[in-house]
């Protein structure tokens, strides 16, 4: 029976070549994430450790303390200790470089830090030398390349206060893995010009070396009796693991977000494999039966299918574990060449080698179990006749209702529960819950919904292209419930997109029409690093004729508020109502008098106060007995704890500007009002101009640029799906050799057979996308209304019908093949075929 087994498998080994491709790439996205996020992981320590290895012994502040900065009292002390050849403490703080532009870079000021010099320097120099007095600085190279600066160029850096100081750029220099400045950038000085720019009063680390002879346990020793246990002292290798932990790297939540879309192209592949499965046992109806006759028993039958699928299956997934080991380097690659992110050599272990072909066996098995089972059903007797396809029988077809139907109303139910729901977590797992179940029901019904879908998407083909379009309507509904399974596998992957689409175009709508209704201004004038805006700079906006309305926004953290540390802040008082409207729960804001506070629904609960309560605001030898006036929600862009402007005033003092708002007049365009805002802005370099259009934009842009990745993720499953099109139709081909031959016999041209083969594709490929596009708008817009209370739903038209599109275009590339070779079969040689 082996060799029965595996001549059968080299007679049909050209059939099987698509199912094994399935398999590939399935395996391949998952053996492809362990060698990915290894080779990182082995990046990462690498860098961590080669830059803790130039250190003996380091001290930190202890982990989670308040205060996490050293005083120089103890890198004084620690000099002294016996045993130690240099120690240097770290400054670390903001210092804002100015690009360009004459404004700050970045969103949140560069971080000023100090450069170890000597056999403590930790950093790597790229170009120049390191800084060598007050009036030199050097640039990490991401920072440097994205202002423009370069080696002896001069640059504006601000201090604490924002006064601006000059400094010759003396080299560039790359700090590693460092998220902090991965993010921020960094200009580095030496220590003293470090603590007077960052106005840092004490060290974030001292790093000791360790004199010849000393080993670095017995100088962790001597510095740990000497710092007291007031401080974290490591050694080298205790400082890599820290600073592995503290820097935010986290492979494994990368390897969960991979193998989440591995999941899922594992599953189309099943689902293909199911399907190839299936028809090939139903076209090997009398080879079965010729077995039975010859003595081949029931368990000999099944056991056949299934070695033939473990075949498939082993070698498949020994190909997908080297597309995976490609993939693998290509992506730590590709992630090596962004800016702070590191690769190391190419690390394969023996988890993708192991897990991909563990699966990719497993998921073959479990998808040709049904097909194996089937073929022992095969009676003897079938041996004497032609196989026929059948259509679905009544009684299966009731039961397919029921056991369709049951899940995908329960899942309606569930999901409509989560909409009447409070907007949260649990209502939007409900939906997920939901969702599944539907999807399952339509899986359940799929063969129902694919026969009338075949007719209503053949109806334009069959009207405009005459008979190859009505043949291949026909076709596309004979075998329903071979169709559903193939168009299913292309529903999952549009399902997919169209979901993340429209939860993504109803967030997007959400924000924007928020900041529209809540925060109607035309400019936002921040600062980096937390600075305040000078108060002269909004006096300066209002004599500006082309402004309309100039609102300033202040807030202080030291306060307290019935006797809890909280922020407090206020706005301009006339703007409250007009230009400033937060959407409120409760209470009236368009008069915040004296005396009165709007608090954000938060803030109010965990108060546990409402409208008409009274709470204290103190701060220092002030206190400040405010009632609330009203409770506002969302995203409001005001303090939570906003008070008239003259009670903060008496209360914290003349404080500068946290943000700045300002409305063009009517008939000013954007580009005038826009310079006059950047004039009356120059002398504060610091200051910011940001727009609404402008943050628009960069939620197309964050949006754009999420779908994209996730929408190649998913175009893996997208791929698999259309492989299993390709492969129905191949397989069907060739079950229908003696149907088209007789067709061509009756008339029908070559280019008729492939139009005929061809349409029929694409009617299963859109009808896969349709249905997709259905549900993913439906589980999308759901999705987003569970989470977000008063939703706004998008619908990316473009994009859907763009899916759509592309499932019909790809449709008709996958029967290109198959196609092809059926207009090419010999007439008489396919009529004589048995």
């Amino acid at each position: 029976m082996l060799k029965t087994t595996l001549a059968g498998l080299r007679a049909h080994l050209l059939r099987l070549v698509l199912t094994a491709l399935a398999i590939t790439l399935g395996v391949g996205f998952v053996s492809g994430t362990f060698v990915l996020t290894d080779t990182m992981r082995t990046g990462f320590d690498q860098q961590f450790t080669a830059s803790a290895d130039k250190v003996s012994v380091a001290v930190l502040a202890k982990q989670g303390s308040d205060d996490g900065s050293l005083p120089p009292a103890l890198l004084s002390r620690l000099r002294s200790v016996p045993g130690v050849q240099d120690a240097q403490g770290l400054v670390r703080g903001t210092a804002p470089l100015v690009g360009k532009d004459g404004k700050v870079y970045g969103d949140n000021g560069t971080a000023g830090v100090s450069l170890s010099t000597g056999t403590l320097q930790r950093y790597t120099l790229k170009a120049g030398r390191a800084p060598s007095g007050p009036d030199t600085a050097v640039l990490d190279t991401s920072t440097a390349r994205r202002t423009g600066y370069k080696v002896g160029d001069t640059v504006s850096v601000l201090d604490k206060q924002g006064h601006p100081h000059s400094f010759t750029v003396s080299g560039l220099a790359d700090f590693g893995v460092d998220q902090e400045i991965g993010y921020r950038g960094a200009v580095g000085f030496t220590a003293a010009t470090a603590t007077a720019m960052t106005g840092e009063r004490g060290y974030t680390e001292i790093d000791l070396k360790a004199a010849p002879g000393t080993t670095d346990a017995r100088l962790r020793d001597a510095v740990a009796r000497t710092a007291g246990g007031d401080y974290d002292v490591l050694t080298s290798a205790r400082l890599a693991d820290r600073m592995a932990k503290s820097s935010g790297v986290s492979t494994g939540n990368l390897t969960v977000f991979f193998l989440a879309f591995a999941i899922v192209a594992l599953f189309v592949a099943a689902l293909v494999i199911y399907n190839t499965f299936n028809i090939l046992i139903a076209q090997r109806t009398r080879e079965m039966a010729l077995l039975r006759c010859v003595g081949a028993t029931r368990g000999q039958v099944f056991r056949g299918v299934l070695i033939e699928a473990a075949i498939v299956g082993l070698v498949a997934s020994a190909l997908g574990v080297l597309v995976g080991i490609g993939l693998g380097a290509g992506g730590a690659a590709l992630f090596a060449s962004a800016d702070n992110t590191s690769s190391g050599s190419l690390t394969v272990s023996v988890t993708p080698v192991v897990v991909g072909l563990v699966i990719g066996l497993v998921v073959t098995l479990v998808s040709a179990l049904l097909p194996a089972r089937a073929a022992t059903r095969v009676p003897p007797v079938a041996a004497l006749r032609s196989q026929v396809d059948g259509p679905v029988k009544g009684r299966a077809g009731v039961l397919r209702m029921v056991f369709g139907g049951l899940p995908a109303v329960a899942g309606l139910g569930l999901i409509a529960l989560a909409l009447l729901s409070k907007a949260g977590q649990g209502p939007f797992l409900m939906v997920l819950a939901g969702a599944l179940l539907v999807f399952l029901g339509v899986i359940g019904l799929s063969p129902f919904i694919v026969r009338r879908l075949s007719r209503l998407v053949g109806w334009l083909p069959a009207r405009l292209l005459g008979v190859p379009g009505r043949l291949a309507r026909d076709n596309a509904g004979r075998n329903p419930k071979r169709a559903a399974i193939t168009t299913i596998a292309l529903t999952v992957g549009v399902t997919l997109m169209t979901t993340f689409s429209v939860a993504l175009a109803s967030t997007q709508a959400t924000a924007t029409a928020q900041l529209d209704e809540q925060f109607p201004v035309d400019y936002q004038l921040t600062t980096a690093g937390g600075q305040l805006i000078p108060r002269q700079a909004a006096a300066t906006l209002r004599t500006k004729p082309q402004l309309a309305d100039v609102i300033e926004v202040r807030e202080s953290t030291d306060a307290q508020v019935d006797g809890r540390d909280a922020g407090v802040g206020t706005v301009t008082g006339h703007a409250l109502g007009r230009s400033v409207k937060p959407k409120l729960v409760a209470g009236s804001i368009t008069d915040l008098r004296p005396g009165t506070v709007a608090l954000h629904e938060d803030t109010a609960k965990r108060l546990g106060v409402g409208v008409g309560r009274q709470i204290t605001v103190t701060n220092g030898g002030h206190r400040l007995l405010v009632r609330v006036a009203a409770v506002f929600s969302g995203e409001a862009q005001i303090p939570n704890i906003t008070v008239n402007e003259a009670d903060f005033d008496r209360t914290f003092g003349a404080k500068d500007d946290s943000e700045i708002y300002v409305m063009a007049k009517d008939g000013v365009s954007a580009d005038a009002s826009r310079q006059v805002i950047n004039d009356a802005t120059k002398a504060y370099p610091m200051v910011k101009v940001g727009s609404l259009a402008d943050v628009k934009a960069q939620f197309t842009k964050a949006f754009n640029q999420l779908f994209l990745l996730v929408g190649a993720l998913l175009g893996l499953a997208i791929i698999i799906s259309l492989i299993g099109i390709a492969n129905t139709l191949t397989l069907s081909v060739v079950e229908r050799t003696r149907e088209s031959a007789l067709l061509r016999a009756l008339g029908l041209t070559r280019s008729g057979l492939r139009w005929m083969l061809s349409l029929e594709a694409v009617i299963m490929a859109v009808i896969g996308a349709l249905l997709g596009v259905v549900l993913g708008t439906g589980f999308g817009w759901a999705a987003i209304s569970a989470v977000a209370s008063g939703a706004v739903l998008g619908f990316p038209v473009g994009r859907i019908l763009a899916f759509v599109l592309v499932a019909g275009v790809a449709g008709l590339l996958a029967a290109v093949v198959p196609s092809r070779r059926a207009a090419r079969a010999s007439i008489v040689a396919s009529l004589a075929a048995d």
